[in-house]
């Protein structure tokens, strides 16, 4: 029998009613003969009960005299009550159910607490209760260390969680429920009629995740992508397909050839402030090293970095601009500041090498009365940086220009 690995976001296992859908799914692929493992997240969101928001909440008057140690062992308790839960709700329906914390289930991390990293997976006592024929329900976003200490993966931690059992399971497949039927061309609550995409590449996905459509965690991508393990997002709610993640869209005997979709998808990073600092001396590599070394030091990520002669121009989010510039102004260097901008990206695989693309997307969103105020490309994204009141008209203009919005 192939194994299955479906994950279940905090929407999903929320209240009872949608509870019921997750047993539905569940009960259909061990109907169909599947080995299942489940994966959960805690229930709700914020203003939930037992929601990891709300956990942190519990704690935030003595926050500061909490270890990331201590704040691991209470935040992983939501995960453990949503597998609980399902747990007895399927035991209670006649089937063989068990759940396992995530350190039960095998899932090795570094030390980091509040943002560990799987480094391996053992998977004997999960391989064990599916040769006794039991629905295997772990509980997600969570690990220990060598050492014994429990850790938690940080936002996102449910879908590495399920993509790493896939891998160490060598899963048919890891379904990834959540409250959407699948990826979009562009966010729901932006344009309505944004598409469903039927199938996406590993690269694809992983790069609209990191522009920030937030369906998947880009560490669960990566992990898929590189176990060969397909990836399917979906509803809990519907019987739509959803779409696929694989590692490729156009196959034909053997060969990647490309379709006629230049571009998959758009996604958007809001509220990030534009900075540029401006000197002569910028033009010496060691003051350009200075700089950038500086901000690094300050425990500060930057994006969006454009490098010419007498300037360097980057983006970070606007909670960090004013502190960016009181580092560069003690330094000596001008700098100026602007906030409430927005990056969108434009990503798909079958832009690569094909002339023009850039262009079209500097046209319609010129022809919407949209100033671009910086941009960059690589191999399978173009980035525009616009004005954050102009990026619901920049993403409604370029699903038109490519054609990804429903008619």
């Amino acid at each position: 029998m192939g194994i299955i690995v479906q994950k279940f976001g905090g929407t999903s296992v929320s209240t009872p009613e949608n509870r019921q859908k997750v047993l539905e799914k569940i009960i259909s692929a061990k109907k169909e003969g599947k080995q299942v493992v489940v994966v959960v997240s805690a229930m709700g969101r914020k203003g939930e009960p037992y929601s990891t928001d709300n956990l942190i909440e519990l704690v935030e008057d003595i926050k500061e005299n909490i270890s990331s140690r201590e704040m691991d062992l209470l935040l992983s308790c939501g995960e453990i009550i949503s597998g609980v839960l399902l747990t007895g709700l399927l035991q209670s329906r006649g089937y063989k159910a068990i759940c396992l914390t995530g350190a039960q289930a095998g899932i090795i991390t570094d030390n980091f607490h509040g943002c560990a990293r799987i480094i391996k997976v053992n998977p004997e006592l999960i391989h064990y209760y599916l040769n006794q024929d039991y629905i295997v329900v772990v509980a997600g976003y969570q690990g220990i260390t060598e050492d014994g200490e429990i850790t938690t993966l940080g936002r996102g931690g449910s879908d590495t969680t399920a993509a790493a059992l896939g891998v160490a399971l060598n899963a048919e497949i890891v379904e990834i429920y959540t409250d959407v039927n699948g990826l979009k061309t562009a966010d729901p609550r932006i344009v309505e009629e944004a598409k469903t995409l039927d199938k996406v590449t590993y690269n694809e996905v992983c790069q609209l995740a990191y522009e920030g459509a937030r369906v998947i965690h880009p560490r669960a991508v990566e992990i898929a992508m590189q176990g060969s393990i397909p990836l399917r997002i979906r509803s809990t709610f519907t019987d739509d397909p959803g779409t696929l993640v694989v590692n490729k869209v156009y196959p034909y005997e053997g060969k990647q050839i490309k379709g006629d979709r230049l571009i998959t998808g758009i996604a958007q990073i809001t509220n990030i402030s534009q900075i540029k600092i401006n000197s002569p001396e910028i033009s010496k590599m060691e003051i350009k090293k200075e700089i950038l070394e500086t901000i690094a030091n300050n425990n500060i990520s930057i994006d969006f970095i454009n490098i010419f002669p007498e300037q360097i121009v980057f983006t970070v989010p606007d909670t960090l601009a004013e502190k960016v510039e009181k580092i560069i102004a003690s330094k000596g260097y001008q700098v100026s500041v602007l906030k409430n901008c927005a990056k969108v990206a434009a990503v798909g695989a079958g832009m690569t090498g094909v002339p023009g693309v850039m262009a079209r997307i500097v046209k319609a969103l010129t022809d919407e009365g949209i100033e671009i105020l910086q941009s960059a490309d690589s191999y399978t994204t173009i980035w525009c940086l616009v004005n954050n009141k102009d990026m619901k008209k920049a993403v409604k203009a370029l699903l038109k220009e490519f054609d990804l919005a429903e008619e």
